[in-house]
């Protein structure tokens, strides 16, 4: 499968900029889920900003309608 980075990358919602994984969204995916995270691009802009990318963080989120 080709890796469709630069389309991936005017998508993504990172705010860490010095990211390897930036754009590449499978290993980004994998690297977050081996973390008990969830990727940046699952959140909104408000609270990828928190860095807190776990998983209660989301739910908490979705619970309040935030998401």
């Amino acid at each position: 499968m080709e890796c469709k980075k630069e389309e991936n990358l005017k998508k993504c919602k990172c705010t860490y900029n010095s990211c390897a994984r930036k754009g590449i969204c499978c290993e980004c995916i994998e690297y977050h889920l081996g973390q008990r995270q969830l990727p940046g691009c699952c959140f909104t802009k408000k609270g990828e900003a928190s860095f807190d990318r776990s998983f209660e963080h989301f739910a908490k989120l979705v619970n309040s309608g935030e998401l």
